[in-house]
């Protein structure tokens, strides 16, 4: 997803590299079955790979476990050292499906600059030039967005009042403090324009003066906005685990600053074509996933230090769709 951030990498042992620079994982999901023992994929062969972050991770052994349970011979390659990685071994066929994210796609891969809120909308136009240019397919997104945000202290959040990012506009300057990485303080699509959008501009008397902002690795924002020390308002992810556990509330993006960063399932169209099936499979398995419960999943392997296959089993089990 986005650049800068920061995720435990859970899986234990790298094995080779194969030659388009994946690592080979074959074999590090759980094997099991539908429910009603059918098998809509059987016969076919599916390369699954992610990217090397917990939440990447997450989604690719799910994808594996379930894709294998409806029948198909499943290669794992999730944990891909790199962005790059699993993202060339979708162009060049070397992998079949992966998840990804909107805003990726149009900011990285497009290298579009327009913001385009409306999150149907932006999959759509992802959609469609994929689907002409590099031959892959997006389907229909799940229901969850790992895009910025800013948080704040639940006990903070009341005691000041706020609810959305309009709200900070109301607060006294004093109270106007914030903590952000150096990567999201310097992109053009990050921290300055976004005070400028609600008003409250940069290093100004009635905006945010320069001394309000802390700039700090990643995973620090996080205690320190939970602490409401130095900072009040925090740059999160919106499917971070730490969300929960440090009890930290998300305030509304009301301006509707933020790309969405929707999760999406991505296919070969060759693959794809040849097995259909795996789109509503897929479609069973996104329309479950949410915000939140991304946010407990992620929890469970970057905060409880439990293994992402398990976690991706797991989770799969207790929606019934696996047995």
């Amino acid at each position: 997803m986005t650049g800068g951030r920061l995720f435990a990498c859970l899986l234990a042992a790298l094995m080779t590299l194969s030659a388009c620079g994946l690592v080979s994982s074959s074999g590090t999901f759980h094997h099991t079955s539908l429910p009603d023992g059918s098998t809509p994929l059987d016969g076919a062969a599916i390369t699954v790979t992610s990217k090397n972050f917990t939440e990447s991770i997450l989604l690719g052994k799910i994808a594996a476990t379930y894709l294998a349970a409806a029948g198909a011979d499943i290669t794992d390659m999730t944990n891909a050292p790199g962005s790059a990685s699993s993202r060339q071994a979708m162009l060049n066929g070397d992998a079949d499906l992966t998840w990804d994210y909107t805003g990726t796609a149009w900011v990285t891969y497009l290298h579009e600059t327009q913001t385009i809120p409306d999150s149907q909308l932006l999959w759509q136009k992802v959609h469609d030039v994929e689907l002409a240019q590099n031959d892959l397919v997006w389907l229909p997104p799940a229901n969850f967005n790992d895009t910025y945000a800013f948080a704040v202290a639940t006990p903070t959040a009341e005691r000041l009042g706020v609810k959305t990012m309009s709200d900070i506009t109301r607060l006294p300057v004093s109270e106007r403090t914030f903590c952000v990485n150096d990567e999201f303080f310097s992109r053009p699509d990050g921290f300055l324009p976004m005070l400028q959008t609600y008003g409250i501009p940069y290093n100004t008397p009635n905006g945010v003066p320069s001394g309000n902002v802390t700039q700090m690795d990643s995973g620090v924002v996080y205690t320190a906005t939970a602490r409401s020390s130095p900072c009040n308002f925090g740059m999160v992810y919106t499917t971070d685990g730490r969300i929960k556990n440090l009890d930290l509330t998300v305030l509304v993006d009301d301006k509707k600053f933020f790309l969405p960063y929707s999760g999406t399932v991505i296919v070969r169209k060759e693959v794809l074509d040849a097995h259909p099936q795996i789109a509503p499979l897929m479609a069973t398995v996104s329309e479950r996933l949410t915000d939140e419960l991304m946010q407990e999943l992620n929890g469970r392997v970057d905060i409880d230090g439990e293994d992402p296959k398990d976690v991706a089993y797991d989770w799969l089990k207790a929606e019934g769709l696996v047995t």
